[in-house]
């Protein structure tokens, strides 16, 4: 049985090698170190379909190192022993250096992650961990200390698109009409494995590979986004950021990556909500209703209609005066809470519940309606509420026009 085309299609030198040349190119660091026959353990970061996995074997290749794959998903402790086991034979007997390649390094638990600190130390293995998660939340920081990070990034459509010639000669008897190539280039969305399975895919259906059997062979866009790491909080952030610049449109383009990517869609519309308070506050009030409003009817109606309502809401919000004087104001108060040594409250504002407290002054001179006084006799009411020593003290500011 032949190996998978992905496989088979596996660059067998650096120059073969498409995209990060931030890192393999002629000054990038992973070359360099090649170049001086010695590596170092590392974490490769990236999305899938990136090159994590051909970059480690390539790295195993250049210097001459017995390169052993290794799963977080089937594998234990267990078999972390023994293969560190067999490294330490194989480095006795014939003087060769292990890499250890453990692909979704972040689904090892803390245990097995630190089964490979001392090894690591002594040089028993060179370990190159593969990751789409941000290590430094899921890696331990033991390892992460004693390993490079490099992340690599999705592949551009220009690099994609010499992957994909290399794939279609594979294939000699078929005819790929241009705009097919385009297609399956574009809905890739910077992974390779996803385009060449497409093209494989594209090439069992028919020998003459027109749009439509394009579109058949990938019906949907590889969108990666991983609803707990940086991916889902990287556009959660442009969202709101969109949303804050006043760029309508850009907000919509966030949006419909986090409704593709099958995002909580109440998850998006209480960040509007919250949105609202934050960033247009009093300078258009109705936007913390509409956006209340919008995250009941979320949860009232469902998906996929709620994009509708979400749609609506966020570029009422992106296009709404904005005021940061409610949020600013209460930063500022909670800050002199934590900082300052506060005075009593006036005794006029406190609660006269009893004949002790009036007896005391609680309540004393308070006039309760200062506006309806100041409408009947014109009169202006001084009257102090803050504590005596943070009198004059201003916290909100209108900002707006």
């Amino acid at each position: 049985m032949s190996a998978p085309l992905a496989d088979q299609l596996r660059p067998k030198t650096l120059e073969e090698f498409v995209g990060q040349e931030h890192l393999v190119g002629i000054h990038g660091p992973i070359r360099k170190m090649l170049e001086g026959g010695k590596v170092t353990s590392m974490i490769l970061w990236g999305p899938p379909g990136c090159g994590k996995t051909t970059l480690a074997k390539l790295i195993a290749k250049y210097v001459n190192a017995d390169f052993i794959a290794f799963s977080a998903v089937t594998s234990g402790v267990k078999e972390v022993r023994e293969i560190i086991k067999q490294a330490k034979e194989r480095k006795k007997m014939f003087k060769q250096d292990a890499v250890l390649f453990i692909d979704e390094i972040h689904r090892f638990n803390k245990a097995q992650q630190d089964a490979f600190l001392p090894h690591v130390e002594d040089g028993t293995i060179v370990l190159i961990g593969a990751t789409t998660e941000n290590p430094g939340f899921e890696v331990n920081a033991p390892l992460i200390s004693r390993s490079q990070v490099y992340v690599l990034n999705s592949l551009s459509e220009s690099e994609l698109e010499q992957i994909a010639k290399r794939t279609i000669s594979f294939f000699p008897n078929h005819k790929w009409q241009t705009t097919s190539i385009k297609h399956l280039i574009e809905m890739s969305n910077g992974d390779a494995r996803t385009l060449i399975n497409a093209i494989e895919l594209a090439a069992s259906i028919s020998k003459n590979i027109s749009l439509k059997i394009a579109e058949e062979a990938i019906q949907r866009k590889a969108i990666f986004y991983d609803k707990k790491g940086d991916w889902h909080y990287d556009t959660i952030s442009a969202f709101i950021k969109s949303m804050r610049g006043s760029d309508p449109d850009a907000t919509l383009h966030y949006l419909a990556r986090m409704i593709k990517a099958g995002e909580d869609p109440v998850f998006i519309a209480r960040r509007m909500v919250i949105f609202a308070a934050e960033d247009v506050g009093n300078a258009q009030p109705t936007a913390l209703v509409l956006a209340t409003s919008c995250m009941q009817a979320v949860h009232m109606i469902g998906m996929p209609e709620a994009s509708l309502i979400m749609a609506q809401t966020a570029t009422y919000l992106a296009t709404a005066k904005k005021s940061i004087a409610s949020t600013e104001g209460i930063s500022k108060a909670i800050q002199d809470i934590d900082e300052e040594n506060l005075d009593p409250i006036p005794l006029h504002l406190r609660n006269p519940a009893n004949k002790v407290m009036k007896s005391f002054g609680y309540g004393k001179g308070h006039t309760r309606y200062p506006w309806l006084v100041e409408k009947q006799t014109g009169q202006k009411i001084i009257q102090d509420y803050l504590p005596k020593n943070l009198k004059g003290r201003k916290y909100y500011i209108p900002d707006w026009k």
